[in-house]
C-alpha cells in the first residue's frame, strides 16, 4: 500500500500535468482562431478559381492542356499531410491508416511525399518510396511554401515521372469533427455542371489565354487551402484532446484526494488504537 507521502507526490504530479494540458489547450485555441479566420477567407476564392478553371477545361481547345491530360496511372504519387507534433488524439494515426489503405500493395508503383514529421517518421521505417519530405513545416508556413510545393508537384507531372497525384489530408469541419479527404490534385478534374447555358460564354482575351493564367493560380490556392485545412483541423483536435486530458486529470485528482483522506484517517485511527492499547496495558 502506498504511503501518504507517495500519494501526496502523485497528487502534485497530476496537478502539474493538468496545468500543462490546460496551457496547451489555450495555445491551441489561440492558433485555431487565427487559422480558422485565414481558412474562411481562403475557401471561397480557392473554390471559385477551381470552378472557373474546370469550366475552361471543358472547352475543346483547352482539353489538351498539360494540367488536364489523363494518362494511364502507372506511377501514382500520394502527398500525405500530417502534423509535426503529437498530442492531438487520433489525428495522425487516422491519416496514416488511410494512406496505407490507399497505397495498398502497389508500393513499387507508388511514390510518397510527406508533409509533417509524424507521417515521415512512420513511413521512413517501412518499405515505401519516399521522394520528398517537409519536416517542421507548420511552424511558420505561408502561401509561398504552398507555391513551392505545387511547383515541385507540377514539375513531376509534366516530366511524366508520375501520372496521377493525390493528396490525403484532414478537412476542418468543426472543433470536434475532421474529415479525411483523398483529393486528386493532378490532372485537374473538369468541373461538371448540369445547368443549361442559353447563350455561349464570352472570354476575354480568349479561353486558352485565361486558362494559362488561372490554372497555376488555382493549383497554388488549392494547395494553400489544403495546408490551412490540415493545420486548423490539427489545432481543433489538439484542443479537444487537451481538454479531455485536463478533465481526466481532474477526475484523477479527486480520486487520489479521496484515497489520501481515507489513508490518513486509517493512519490516525491506527495510532489512536495503539495509544489506547498502550494506556490499557500500563493500567493493567
Amino acid at each position: 500500500m502506498a504511503t501518504l507521502r507517495e500519494i501526496k507526490r502523485r497528487i502534485e504530479s497530476v496537478k502539474s500535468t493538468q496545468q500543462i494540458t490546460k496551457a496547451m489547450k489555450m495555445v491551441a485555441a489561440a492558433k485555431l482562431r487565427k487559422s480558422q479566420q485565414r481558412l474562411m477567407q481562403t475557401r471561397p476564392f480557392a473554390d471559385e478559381l477551381l470552378r472557373i478553371t474546370g469550366e475552361l477545361a471543358q472547352i475543346k481547345i483547352n482539353k489538351q492542356h498539360a494540367y488536364f491530360k489523363n494518362r494511364v496511372p502507372q506511377n501514382v504519387l500520394y502527398v500525405l499531410v500530417t502534423a509535426d507534433r503529437g498530442l492531438c488524439g487520433s489525428f495522425n494515426s487516422n491519416l496514416i491508416k488511410k494512406a496505407i489503405e490507399e497505397i495498398g500493395d502497389q508500393t513499387r508503383k507508388t511514390h510518397l511525399i510527406t508533409i509533417g514529421r509524424k507521417g515521415y517518421d512512420h513511413f521512413r521505417r517501412r518499405d515505401y518510396r519516399i521522394v520528398g519530405k517537409y519536416i517542421d513545416f507548420f511552424n511558420k508556413f505561408s502561401f509561398e511554401d504552398a507555391k513551392r510545393i505545387t511547383a515541385s508537384l507540377v514539375k513531376k507531372f509534366e516530366q511524366k515521372r508520375v501520372d496521377r497525384i493525390y493528396i490525403i489530408y484532414n478537412e476542418f469541419r468543426s472543433i470536434l469533427q475532421q474529415k479525411i479527404i483523398v483529393k486528386q490534385f493532378l490532372p485537374v478534374e473538369p468541373f461538371e455542371t448540369e445547368a443549361v447555358v442559353e447563350k455561349p460564354q464570352l472570354f476575354e482575351p480568349n479561353p486558352q489565354k485565361m486558362l494559362e493564367e488561372l490554372a497555376p493560380k488555382a493549383l497554388n490556392y488549392s494547395m494553400y487551402r489544403i495546408l490551412l485545412e490540415s493545420f486548423t483541423a490539427e489545432q481543433g483536435a489538439r484542443m479537444t484532446a487537451m481538454e479531455t486530458a485536463s478533465d481526466n486529470a481532474n477526475d484523477m485528482i479527486k480520486d487520489l484526494v479521496l484515497f489520501y483522506n481515507k489513508a490518513r484517517q486509517a493512519a490516525i485511527t491506527k495510532e489512536l488504537n495503539e495509544i489506547v492499547s498502550g494506556a490499557e496495558a500500563l493500567r493493567g
